[in-house]
């Protein structure tokens, strides 16, 4: 491999860390921090959809729009300055209409560049089946890494100066021993979109010294591809492709309950039924299931090949069930909670990796990239929509009686949905040992 070769790959790596840690500094604690503003669950609910409803429009417009129209490095910069203001300004103010406002603005900036990295990557790669893989990885251990800062943003420096450590040693373990708590750690969660933000606006400044792509043209994309969406539909005909279409809305409904509930049981005090984590922990506690995910994607592929399809897709609607089963019956086991966030990777890379790679191997060529599209829909778009519409009520009206929240019976709720889809992907899902059915619908 050139010099050259090597540092265009080591730019798109960097590319995917910034791209995904954008995403993942604010949102994990975001679902706590709503409610300390004194928003309304509908309030709540409106902000948090603002994602969803940004992977929707991007799913019918706007990333074919951004990918046909504009250099994606110019389209990325453009995205990144005006989305990072945006997210930057929701760390500003405590009012709902502006901080509606400019989350609804990021979103609909950021969303689209999640497919343009990858057209980025894709374009200046000899051969993306060997070199994606381990440019994407990027995005994962980027998550990862936007766990890590608020360890230190959510310390209480001021108890940390009056013991007056001597050291580094002494300085590290007394830093980490003084987390914020109460409502100066509520008001600390500001700092996450502080984060996001600069750290979008250096994505701004980056993509600029990305390697030049040409937009697609409208010839290039046929005729084919703009029936696509329509083509992808009809498919919905063959009964299991619907029968896995339906269960992976179940399954991004759970996977976002988790999001949504995870790092408030977390942080909640366990007189009040939650586990107890110290604010500077939440994060980093949760950035385990990441850890998980690349070690299971090493694995997958072996999976596939000795359990096939279904089983592993149920295997990783069970690894919902499994950890939201320990939350509701093991609460104070705070190791038990811990440990088991590594559950994390089987739930994404058994479950929804594992859709991915089916859709690729059953659906026409010509229709392939809207039918990872029609699936994005339920993952990315209408799955969250429903979580982020529910879960708000369920934890404030439904289980909350004053301070003390009933996580059990919450808990509870998930753990059905995905002990229901496990159930019906055994009992319906039946795909047959060729893509021959799927080939010869009518579509």
């Amino acid at each position: 491999m050139s010099a050259t070769a090597s540092t265009g790959k080591y730019r798109l790596f960097f590319m995917m860390v910034l791209e995904f840690f954008i995403w993942g500094a604010w949102l994990p604690l975001i679902f706590g921090y709503l409610p300390s503003l004194g928003f309304s669950p509908g309030q709540q609910s409106l902000i948090l959809n603002a994602f969803p409803v940004a992977s929707i429009v991007g799913m019918f417009f706007s990333n074919q729009w951004a990918d046909r129209k504009f250099a994606p490095e110019k389209f990325l910069a453009f995205s990144h300055l005006v989305g990072g203001l945006a997210i930057l300004g929701c760390g500003f103010t405590k009012e709902f209409l502006p901080f509606f406002l400019l989350m609804l603005v990021h979103c609909l900036l950021y969303v689209p560049t999640i497919s343009i990295v990858n057209s980025i990557a894709f374009a200046n790669m000899k051969n993306p089946e060997k070199e994606f893989g381990s440019i994407r990885m990027g995005g994962t251990i980027g998550w990862i890494l936007a766990a890590w800062p608020f360890t230190f943003i959510f310390v209480n420096w001021g108890a940390v100066s009056t013991a007056h450590p001597a050291g580094l040693i002494d300085w590290l373990g007394t830093a980490l021993s003084h987390p914020l708590t109460g409502d100066a750690a509520k008001a600390a969660t500001k700092w996450t979109f502080i984060v996001a933000g600069l750290a979008s606006l250096t994505l701004a400044a980056f993509s600029l010294t990305l390697p030049r792509t040409a937009p697609k043209t409208a010839a290039a994309a046929g005729t084919i591809e703009k029936r696509a969406w329509l083509e992808a539909l009809r498919l919905l005909k063959v009964p299991f492709v619907l029968v896995l279409w339906f269960v992976t809305l179940v399954d991004s409904f759970v996977h976002n309950c988790y999001f949504n509930w995870t790092g408030v049981f977390l942080g909640t005090a366990r007189e009040a039924g939650g586990v107890g984590i110290a604010s500077n922990w939440i994060t980093p506690v949760m950035s385990i299931g990441q850890v998980a995910e690349i070690l299971t994607m090493f694995v997958l592929g072996a999976t596939l090949r000795k359990f096939g399809w279904r089983t592993t897709m149920i295997v990783g609607i069970l690894g919902h069930a499994a950890r939201f089963a320990v939350y509701a019956f093991c609460p104070q086991s705070a190791g038990m909670i811990i440990a088991v966030q590594i559950l994390h990777g089987i739930c994404y890379a058994f479950f929804f990796a594992t859709v991915y790679i089916f859709v690729d191997a059953y659906f026409p060529k010509d229709i392939r990239a809207s039918a990872q599209g029609l699936f994005n829909l339920q993952i990315l778009g209408v799955g969250a929509l429903l979580a982020n519409s529910i879960c708000p009520f369920l934890l404030q009206k439904v289980y909350a009686t004053g301070a003390v929240i009933d996580f059990r019976g919450l808990f509870l709720v998930p753990l059905a949905a995905a002990s229901i889809a496990a159930i019906a992907l055994a009992l319906f899902f039946k795909p047959p040992a060729t893509t021959a059915a799927v080939a010869a619908a009518p579509h």
